[in-house]
């Protein structure tokens, strides 16, 4: 697992890989531009080989960028779709640019409408951003299912994947946080694989690309995005421990978007925290896969 947060690119693509360094991360997440306003930053080519030249003197093996938060693929609005569709578009393109893992993308929100065709019509810009970009995968993010959101089960996000004529491109990033609100039991191993389980049968094999690692300050079931700290909120300790030790997580890029310490974002000793519960869940699988091989 490519543990690592989230971090600002103020000042040049390359101050993120810089700030990834400082936290000793091995993935981060960026946005590639202010993240509450439509206008895209206008990088130029130096811009970028200054970032791929700085990941590759890094530890920092996967680049995640997270869509603006003003995109709605499924709205009804010509105007708001075009928008969001010009900066997914961008943000894929950034992506090519410089060798992106993936970007992560809130499917959208049917507001006050049926779902189903906001389905249809999320799925129709996703397709045309993804073609009209080269190379960089676009991972849906599960929601907390407040409102009109989408994404808050695996048969909707299966629907929007289908909707987007299942294009080879397409993932999911799967938010620990966004799981237990919308419903999902995950603080257990055995509920875990459960859970993927049901995720893997509805969306296909492959598809899980990326992660994000959030505690919960609101419980099971709730419906509200509310981030914490690792080990403080609902998920506490241990489901963040479970979380982590998942094996069909080994291998992908985990960042965590936690508040930090005075609302700074995670730090250091968050990833040195997550590292160390990873340990420890990994340590507390082990008497379960001895007893389910001699089961």
């Amino acid at each position: 697992m490519l543990i690592g947060a989230h971090v600002s690119p103020a000042g040049g693509l390359e101050q993120a890989v810089l700030r990834g360094r400082e936290r000793g991360c091995r993935a981060i997440q960026i946005f590639n531009q202010s993240p509450r306003r439509w206008r895209p930053t206008a990088h130029s080519e130096e811009d970028f080989a200054r970032f791929v030249q700085a990941r590759a003197d890094s530890e920092i093996e996967a680049v995640l960028i997270h869509a603006v938060y003003l995109l709605n693929c499924a709205s009804e609005d010509p105007e708001i779709a075009d928008k969001s569709l010009a900066a997914l578009t961008h943000s894929l393109r950034v992506g090519d640019a410089i060798g992106a893992h993936a970007v992560v993308l809130h499917p959208g929100s049917a507001k006050t409408g049926a779902v189903q065709p906001a389905i249809t019509r999320a799925g129709a810009v996703i397709a045309e951003a993804l073609a009209e970009s080269e190379h960089c995968p676009l991972h849906l993010e599960n929601t907390a299912g407040a409102g009109g959101t989408l994404g808050r089960s695996f048969e909707e996000l299966a629907q929007i994947v289908d909707a987007a004529g299942a294009h080879a491109r397409l993932g999911l990033c799967l938010d620990s946080c966004h799981l237990l609100a919308s419903g999902f039991e995950v603080r257990r191993p055995d509920a875990l694989r459960n859970v993927l389980d049901r995720c893997v049968s509805l969306v296909g094999v492959g598809r899980l690309g990326s992660l994000h690692l959030n505690d919960s300050q609101s419980p099971l079931g709730s419906n509200r995005d509310r981030h914490a700290n690792l080990g403080q909120g609902e998920l506490g300790r241990e489901g963040c421990a479970t979380f982590l030790s998942e094996p069909r997580f080994d291998g992908l890029p985990c960042v965590l978007e936690t508040p930090g310490e005075n609302r700074q974002g995670p730090d250091r000793r968050a990833i040195e925290l997550a590292e160390t519960l990873r340990e420890e869940g990994r340590r507390a699988r082990q008497p379960l896969s001895a007893a389910r091989r001699r089961g």
